[in-house]
C-alpha cells in the first residue's frame, strides 16, 4: 500500500508539474497570438472561402450526394480536377482557384461528409433499408470515379490534383481503373500525402503519442454518438486562442503565418462533423495504396511535400521515389497545407505539371488486370 501511495503520489506530481508547464506554454502562446493578430495581416481582406462555381450534384455509386463546382468553359483543353482533405473542404484550394482561372476548366468537390457533401449512401441494389458502407479510401476513389464521369465526360483530358486524403483518393482511382490513366487521366499533383497508413495523431509529442493512438479510436466512436457528440461539437464551435494554436503548430511551419487564414484553416476543421472525423480516423490507418503507384508513374507526376510537415514526415518524399518518373518539389519551411503556406509555389507547380501533360498527351493505358471490382 505504501509503495502503491509513493507511485501515485510521483505521479500526480508529475502530471502536476506538467500541467503546470503546459499551463505556462500556453500563457506565451495566448500572448504570442494576441501580438500576432494586432500586427497588420495581409491577408486579413481576402474573401477566403467565398469563391463560387458553377454547382452540380453528383451521385455516388452507393447514391451519396457529392457536392461540386465547377469553374471554365466546357470546351477547355483539358478538367484539372482538386480532390481536398481530411477534414477539410473544397475553399481549401482558394488560391488556386483564384489565380488558375486561365489553366483550363477546373473541378472543386467536397468528399462525402465534407463541405456540401452527403455523408453516406446505400450499398448497391440495398434500397432504402440497406445498411451505409463503411468508409474506406478505396469508397473514395470510387467517389472519384463518379466526379470524373460527371464533370468531364467524352475523350477530353483530365489532370489530378490532391492534398492529403485527397491524394489517396488518386490513388485508390489508379488503383481500380488503371485503364484511366494514360488516356483520360494525362497527369497528377499529390501534395503532402503517402501511399500508406497515416495516423493524424503523428504531430503528438512521443510520450503521449502512443496513447492517443490507443485512445483514439473507442474516443471517436463514443463520441460521435447522441449526447456526447452533441457535447463535443458544441466546445468545438467555440473556437479561441487554443484552437488557434494548435492548428498552426499542426498545419503550418511559418510562426508568422497570417491570422485570418490560420483561422480560415481551423473554422474548415471545425465545421466537419465528429463523426465524420471518427469514420475517416479509420480509413487513413487502413490506407494502403502502393500497388497503384506503378499505374500513376504512367502519367507526368509532381509530388509536392513541406519540409516541416509534421503528420507525413519523410514519407512524402518516399512517394516520389515510389512513383516511376515522378518529380519532387520539396518547400522549405512548409507545414502540411501548403496550399495556404505557399500559395504562388503551389500555384505554379500545379500549371507547369499540367503544362508538361498536355505536352506529353494521352499515351497507353495502364492493364486493366490491376483493378479490383
Amino acid at each position: 500500500m505504501a509503495r502503491w501511495r509513493l507511485i501515485t503520489g510521483v505521479a500526480g506530481v508529475a502530471t502536476g508539474v506538467i500541467a503546470a508547464g503546459a499551463g505556462v506554454v500556453l500563457a506565451a502562446e495566448k500572448i504570442a497570438v494576441g501580438r500576432q493578430r494586432m500586427r497588420p495581416d495581409p491577408e486579413a481582406g481576402e474573401p477566403l472561402g467565398e469563391l463560387r462555381g458553377q454547382p452540380l450534384t453528383v451521385l455516388a455509386a452507393d447514391g451519396a450526394a457529392l457536392h461540386a463546382e465547377i469553374d471554365g468553359p466546357d470546351d477547355a483543353p483539358v478538367t484539372v480536377i482538386f480532390c481536398h482533405g481530411y477534414a477539410l473542404n473544397q475553399d481549401i484550394w482558394h488560391y488556386q482557384r483564384r489565380d488558375l482561372a486561365d489553366l483550363g476548366r477546373l473541378v472543386f468537390w467536397d468528399q462525402r461528409g465534407h463541405g456540401r457533401s452527403g455523408r453516406t449512401g446505400h450499398s448497391a441494389g440495398g434500397g432504402a433499408g440497406a445498411s451505409p458502407r463503411p468508409v474506406s479510401i478505396g469508397l473514395l476513389g470510387e467517389d472519384l470515379y463518379a466526379v470524373l464521369r460527371a464533370t468531364s465526360p467524352g475523350p477530353s483530358p483530365v489532370v489530378l490534383v490532391g492534398h492529403s486524403m485527397g491524394g489517396m483518393t488518386i490513388m485508390a482511382l489508379a488503383a481500380d481503373h488503371p485503364e484511366l490513366f494514360g488516356t483520360k487521366v494525362i497527369g497528377t499533383v499529390l501534395i503532402s500525402t503517402v501511399a500508406t497508413a497515416v495516423d493524424p495523431a503523428a504531430w503528438l509529442p512521443a510520450p503521449v503519442r502512443l496513447a492517443a493512438r490507443q485512445a483514439a479510436v473507442p474516443v471517436l466512436r463514443g463520441v460521435a454518438r447522441g449526447r456526447p457528440a452533441a457535447l463535443v461539437e458544441r466546445l468545438r464551435s467555440s473556437g479561441g486562442d487554443l484552437a488557434f494554436i494548435s492548428t498552426r503548430h499542426i498545419a503550418f511551419s511559418d510562426r508568422g503565418i497570417s491570422p485570418a487564414v490560420v483561422d480560415f484553416l481551423e473554422h474548415m476543421i471545425r465545421s466537419t462533423k465528429i463523426g465524420v472525423v471518427s469514420d475517416f480516423y479509420l480509413a487513413l490507418l487502413a490506407h494502403d495504396k502502393q500497388e497503384a503507384l506503378a499505374t500513376v508513374g504512367r502519367v507526368p507526376s509532381a509530388v509536392i511535400v513541406g519540409d516541416q510537415d509534421r503528420l507525413i514526415g519523410s514519407q512524402g518524399e518516399n512517394l516520389a521515389r515510389g512513383i516511376p518518373g515522378a518529380r519532387l518539389i520539396l518547400l522549405p519551411e512548409t507545414g502540411h497545407v501548403p496550399m495556404l503556406e505557399r500559395p504562388a509555389a503551389v500555384t505554379e507547380a500545379i500549371a507547369a505539371l499540367v503544362a508538361e501533360a498536355r505536352r506529353a498527351g494521352p499515351g497507353q493505358p495502364a492493364p486493366r488486370h490491376g483493378a479490383r471490382g
